[in-house]
């Protein structure tokens, strides 16, 4: 599934299955290699089996089928406390009875480090998440925010190579939230440590990771650099599930080199990239972005397809305008403009032609 060959990979899951029941499987067949030093985002849905592989690479739960090795070397049969792994949590399971100083330096005595190195270390985490201050007060005297960041510290104090992160944002306030988002990468990366984060906040995952896995149903359905899943995702599963996607119904009614002519459900015709469709005939999901969507004919090549449309609704959101339009019986197709100067605002009930690029338009699964 990942382009990494197995002998440089650092993690790596082969043909790992897991059941709670020995019925249904949660983590079905997954084949994943991560290289050392990459920031990868398990993204997906509830339910999705995304946690569940975390979990099994943390120690908490055994994997049904398959192997998982760290650094080559299997780790299956190792406890959690063995496998030199730094977790984060969406909860921050901080020692409430303890001071931040002793919270982070309780996995250094577990480690049988010596005083003096404790505290140079416990120093050194603190101050890589700006908390250098703070060592003596207990949890419940910080903010969420704090917490977070010290639950982040104690992570990295005793250096591990992979750090395992669980939805480590959800309880933090969109501002805050966005702050950490950067400073956790930064860090990631200043310190060359490999990191498998779990989220369902699929903006998180385009702006923190170096690849993301995109889980559903036990499987990954793509894995690839936040702009490749975007721009060319490869299913529509994928489509609709990163970013904010347009979707029509049609069939495909010619195939030639890199185009695909669909035919709409009302008669329309539309030019697409063709994905996975392979047949005349096949019933398919047209995908364009909204942002990829034109309404002035001067942005677009000669003879492009046009299709009418009725405005249905036009809202102002600052740097955005977002309309929404009725196309092709889809009364909930969104285009997206910049707020520029020129830029045209449409107004309820307005007839207007809009067309794209073929190659910006995809024909994915039905």
């Amino acid at each position: 599934m990942a382009d990494t060959s197995s002998n440089d990979a650092f993690v790596e899951f082969e043909r790992v299955q897991k059941s709670y029941d020995g019925e249904i499987l949660v983590v079905k067949d997954l084949n994943l290699q991560i290289p050392k030093g990459e920031f990868l985002t398990m993204l997906g849905p509830s339910g999705s089996g995304k946690t569940t592989c975390l979990m099994m690479l943390a120690g908490f739960e055994t994997a049904t089928h398959g192997e998982i090795k760290l650094d080559g070397r299997p780790i299956n049969n190792i406890p959690p406390h063995k496998r030199g792994i730094g977790m984060v949590f969406q909860n921050y399971a901080l020692f409430p009875h303890m001071t931040i100083n002793e919270n982070l330096s309780f996995p250094l005595e577990v480690r049988k480090i010596g005083k003096s190195d404790r505290e140079a270390k416990v120093k050194r985490a603190l101050d890589m998440v700006e908390m250098g201050d703070f060592g003596g007060r207990r949890p419940a005297q910080l903010s969420g925010g704090q917490q977070q960041r010290i639950a982040l510290a104690r992570a990295l104090v005793f250096e591990p190579e992979l750090v395992l992160m669980d939805e480590p944002l959800g309880a933090l306030d969109k501002q805050l939230r966005e702050k950490m988002q950067f400073e956790i990468t930064d860090l990631a990366h200043r310190l060359g440590i490999t990191v498998v984060y779990v989220t369902h906040d699929q903006t998180e995952a385009l702006t923190m990771s170096d690849r993301v896995a995109v889980f559903d149903d036990g499987r990954i359905q793509q894995i690839a650099p936040p702009d490749e899943l975007y721009e060319s995702p490869q299913n529509s599963f994928v489509a609709q599930f990163i970013g904010e996607n347009n979707t029509l119904e049609g069939t495909v009614k010619e195939l030639s080199e890199g185009l695909a002519l669909v035919q709409l459900d009302d008669g329309e015709m539309v030019d697409c990239m063709p994905v996975n469709v392979s047949k005349v005939g096949e019933r398919t999901k047209v995908s364009i972005r909204p942002e990829r969507v034109e309404f002035q004919k001067e942005r677009l090549k000669e003879g492009a397809h046009m299709l009418k449309a009725t405005v249905k609704e036009f809202i102002y959101m600052g740097d955005v305008f977002r309309t929404r339009l009725s196309v092709a019986g889809n009364d909930d197709f969104i285009i997206k403009s910049r707020n520029a100067p020129d830029q045209v605002r449409l107004k309820p009930g307005q007839q207007i032609e809009i067309g794209w690029l073929h190659e910006d338009c995809r024909a994915l699964d039905a």
